[in-house]
């Protein structure tokens, strides 16, 4: 009597192939063509991203702990450098998630507008996924009534969905550039808060992508917090050594106000691309 092996499993199936080196270009196309099928089925026709810190804390949460913090250190007997530091430490961050609600706001604004046009499926909020300033702008949205995006990755320190974004829209990348990718392709505009890293990556990586006219369509940026940016940014030496053109910072529309960027961003959307 022959003889036969258990059937291999088909290559699409073969787990352990497909988490290979080997592998890396369909994993690469599967996150270009889930998020594309998934996108239409939502019928998303354009995006507004809002980048910035996942570090950021809800003001009353930052104000609780800053509270919890000086509590401990005045029934301390003696003088703690290391707690003196942490408090100190708090109150600067304690400005930034001064912005978070900001960033609720204009979320909450842009999406009740976008409403107002007819249709759901235009100018949705999208963000990186995690939390802080992420989901801030995912929270606006929800509490809008509108849908919103959350484009999250995988990374060592585990960042999780929030629970604002709508779980139809709710992505999860292993690729970053892969993530850029549908930030820049579906945005109509920025929205910069306050951030780290990361956000500085996003923004310099599109700004280069607009001064080297590879980004074809015309992107309003909104760069929001203006007292943190300073400090952070200092544009005016680039042009100054010749880095950058002075034209080049017309690209950036700083805001320190909510209704400022909300009507910045409304009157840019209007005029390009409605």
């Amino acid at each position: 009597m022959r003889r036969s092996l258990e059937k291999a499993p088909k290559a699409y199936k073969n787990m352990e192939f497909l988490n290979s080196r080997d592998a890396r270009a369909i994993r690469i196309m599967a996150e270009y063509l889930e998020p594309l099928q998934r996108l239409k089925n939502e019928r998303v026709e354009d995006t507004v991203v809002f980048f910035g810190s996942a570090r950021t804390k809800p003001l009353e949460e930052a104000k609780t702990y800053l509270a919890e913090l000086e509590t401990r250190a005045a029934a301390s007997e003696a003088a703690d450098p290391d707690l003196t530091k942490l408090i100190e430490k708090t109150r600067d961050e304690l400005i930034i998630s001064s912005y978070y609600q900001d960033a609720v706001d204009l979320a909450a604004k842009l999406t009740t507008w976008s409403k107002g046009l007819g249709s759901d499926h235009r100018f949705i909020i999208c963000s990186g996924g995690g939390f802080g300033m992420m989901e801030a702008a995912n929270k606006g949205a929800s509490e809008a009534g509108g849908k919103s995006i959350g484009f999250n990755i995988s990374i060592p320190h585990e960042q999780l969905p929030n629970q604002y974004i709508t779980p139809e829209l709710n992505f999860e990348f292993h690729y970053f550039f892969m993530r850029k990718y549908w930030f820049t392709y579906l945005a109509k505009a920025l929205v910069i808060f306050p951030g780290g890293f990361g956000t500085l990556d996003e923004l310099f990586e599109v700004l280069t992508l607009i001064q080297t006219k590879k980004l074809d369509k015309e992107l309003p940026i909104v760069v929001f917090g203006m007292e943190y940016w300073q400090q952070v940014l200092n544009l005016e030496a680039m042009v100054k050594y010749g880095t950058i053109s002075e034209e080049d910072l017309d690209l950036i529309h700083f805001s320190d106000s909510v209704d400022d960027a909300f009507d910045y961003l409304k009157g840019e959307l209007t005029r390009i691309y409605l």
